[in-house]
């Protein structure tokens, strides 16, 4: 490459001042003994390219000054912008285009939750392409910023010569913010102006500002100089800098840390560098104060810390390493006359590295909503200031900083903390749950219990006891309640179309019949008593006919109302999701309550009338007159049913269908009971007052 060509350099410490900048600028264009620009009087020593760091302060136009004369310049350091404005053919950047730091960094945020920051910047016409071009797009991903500010040197003060007034403004502004996540925007310049600013002997007198993290952008370096030894790097402990990948070189890291003074003695920076890093000083160099040891040459690169020497090569170098082979390129190209020269660079081997992380820092403007949780802002406040308010009933969120809960769907239920989505319990009253086995078995032995009541009034019914009460009503009257017990058994189990369709028809039409079987009873006790009297004319209304027809009337009645409820709207099986929120119960749907409490209805006005029948007629004289029972036992039917309709509508779930088979099963107990144990406590124990001349002894 390039041969009989020597490619030589010149190298300038601009001391990171725009003075020395512009000075080196005028010696590139100058005889080298005299700052004459314009005038070059050496041909051998031909200035093909300037390789610069890019520095805030000088960047727009350093580049203006070097393409007056056609002098290519290739620029590295910080990430920075293409710029729109200019069209200089001979400005080549050799770092990406800021944009994809900045996005990088968007992704470093959204990754750690960092929602509140600060932005400082170095350059003026960075923070204008900030403002327009990145905040909307931080702003959509719900990063917000607690101040946005410019990072110069303009508060310093020219006539006492201190940065007094600057510091004041930077720990008030910066240090003193809620936001622990800072993004600087700058380059190796500013970033000695951050350090001095966090290293100020004043810094004590706005309290200890630790825990901020630092998301330093390319470019910033944390240079090491001899001079500021105690510069304290606490306040960077945690810091995540971005960097420009750099390839290793072969053979370059044994090289540098082979390095000694006294090997390489055409090269005059080793000492300089020597004397700086390990704090000592050659015999025949006149730097340092004469309080440092003697260099011996034979010091360790690799015990210098990393900050001060890195072991291998750095974005910067690779930066610079790329400009010197593309000038080296170019020459080439040019020397061989072959154009349209086409340079591939190979596709840098990705490496991923995963990393353990520590007790993360927080930088929000407040904490993160968690699971469970949604947010609610605040007024007045950013969007990214909120509130965290807890997910409403059968709502979730199940991610950290949500801005709206997830209902949950309808055969799953939110659990406790509000963050998962449970899937329901199928529930209903079966028969292999103890509810349901003791509400089955009591409905099969009150109904045994009923049959053998009606064998022992079958057996003993030439007796008085069972003549004087109409024994065909008594009859009619105990089928009926065992009908009413076995029919709680149709609410047992899983609801099926067939079972539903039975349930109330069933419920209502044997209860009515049980309840016209006793106002019957009365309404035949009462005429009878009245028929005794002399000159009454109701003997001829008094018998079998009578009752039969009150119990049918008032039956057909309930019969009407329960078909027309069966053919316009019959119950069928449902699921209910909502009542109890971690369960699906399986019921019967009334498919029209209105007709559910008419059925009931008419069987309550049915119950009050005979009540109050029984209650009026219940002194009346006769030895087995039974209006006292069904005055007795029609009160405890009446409270059992007006307590059910509160119980009812409170209860839920499977409770539902418990408590209503609860009411059929102690209703008709209650009758039967109340109107049946006493008498066969008389046919059984007590046969002696079964008797005529007991019933004459009374009369």
């Amino acid at each position: 490459m390039l041969p009989n060509v020597t490619l030589g350099f010149n190298i300038y410490d601009s001391h990171l001042n725009i003075k020395w900048t512009y000075h080196a600028a005028m010696q590139l264009i100058s005889p080298n003994s005299k700052l004459l620009p314009n005038y070059k009087c050496i041909i051998q020593d031909n200035l093909y390219a300037v390789i610069e760091e890019l520095i805030s302060d000088i960047m727009h136009q350093f580049p203006i000054l070097m393409s007056l004369y056609k002098i290519p310049q290739l620029m590295y350091g910080s990430a920075r912008v293409e710029a729109e404005d200019t069209n200089l053919s001979s400005y080549y950047q050799m770092v990406p285009n800021g944009i994809y730091e900045y996005r990088g960094i968007l992704h470093l945020l959204l990754h750690f939750s960092w929602r509140w920051i600060g932005f400082l910047v170095a350059n003026g016409m960075d923070l204008d392409w900030f403002l327009h071009i990145l905040v909307p797009e931080y702003s959509k991903k719900g990063i917000c910023f607690a101040f946005i500010k410019l990072f110069d040197s303009s508060c310093y003060n020219a006539n006492t010569g201190f940065f007094f007034d600057c510091i004041i403004e930077f720990y008030e502004t910066v240090m003193g913010n809620e936001a622990n996540v800072l993004i600087f925007n700058g380059d190796t310049h500013s970033m000695i102006i951050l350090r001095y600013l966090l290293n100020t002997d004043y810094k004590e007198l706005f309290g200890t500002q630790k825990g901020k993290v630092w998301i330093l952008t390319i470019g910033m370096e944390l240079r090491y100089f001899a001079s500021k030894k105690t510069w304290d790097l606490q306040d960077f402990h945690g810091a995540i800098s971005f960097t420009i990948h750099a390839k290793e070189l072969k053979g370059f890291r044994q090289h540098i840390q082979d390095l000694k003074p006294s090997d390489i003695k055409e090269d005059g920076f080793i000492k300089d560098f020597w004397t700086h890093a390990f704090g000592c000083a050659f015999q025949d160099s006149d730097l340092g104060d004469g309080k440092e040891y003697i260099c011996s040459g034979e010091e360790k690169l690799e015990s210098l810390p990393e900050y001060i020497f890195p072991k291998r090569v750095t974005g910067h170098s690779y930066s610079i390493y790329n400009a010197v082979y593309a000038v080296a390129h170019a020459l080439q190209a040019m020397y061989s006359s072959t154009s349209g020269r086409k340079l591939v660079m190979k596709e840098v081997e990705k490496k991923h590295h995963r990393r353990g992380w520590l007790a993360l820092p927080l930088s929000l403007c407040n904490a993160l909503c968690q699971p469970g949780t949604r947010k609610k802002r605040k007024e007045g406040k950013p969007f990214c200031c909120y509130d965290c308010i807890t997910c409403p009933k059968e709502s979730i969120s199940h991610h950290k900083d949500m801005a709206d809960c997830v209902k949950c769907p309808d055969d799953y239920y939110a659990n406790e903390d509000k963050n998962t989505c449970i899937p329901k319990i199928i529930s209903f009253l079966s028969y292999e749950e103890p509810l349901g086995i003791s509400l089955g078995t009591s409905a099969l032995l009150f109904s045994l219990v009923t049959v053998m009541i009606l064998g022992i009034f079958l057996r003993y019914h030439n007796t008085p006891i069972v003549k004087a009460n109409n024994c065909g009503l008594s009859y009619m009257l105990l089928i009926s309640l065992m009908l009413c017990f076995l029919c709680a058994l149709l609410f047992i189990g899983q609801p099926k179309k067939a079972t539903c369709f039975l349930q109330q028809i069933a419920f209502g039409i044997v209860f009515t019949l049980a309840v016209s079987c006793v106002l019957a009873k009365t309404i035949t006790v009462v005429l009878i008593f009245m028929a005794t009297q002399p000159g009454s004319r109701l003997k001829k209304c008094v018998g079998n006919s009578l009752a039969c027809s009150i119990v049918l009337s008032c039956s057909f009645l309930q019969v009407s109302i329960s078909l027309v409820w069966m053919a316009t709207s019959p119950p069928f099986p449902d699921m209910d999701m909502h009542s109890v929120p971690e369960v699906i119960v399986l019921k019967c749907n009334e498919s029209s309550p209105v007709m559910f409490y008419c059925v009931l209805s008419y069987m309550g006005f049915l119950a009050i009338v005979s009540f109050t029948v029984a209650f009026f007629a219940r002194k009346l004289p006769n030895s087995f007159n039974e209006t006292k029972l069904i005055t007795f036992s029609m009160l405890v039917f009446c409270s059992v049913w007006f307590t059910f309709v509160p119980t009812y509508l409170s209860a839920h779930g499977k409770y539902i269908v418990a408590v209503e088979i609860f009411c059929i099963l102690s209703s008709s107990a209650g009758l039967l009971g109340c109107l049946f144990f006493p008498k066969c406590y008389i046919i059984l124990l007590r046969p002696e007052l079964n008797k005529k001349q007991f019933l004459r002894r009374k009369q």
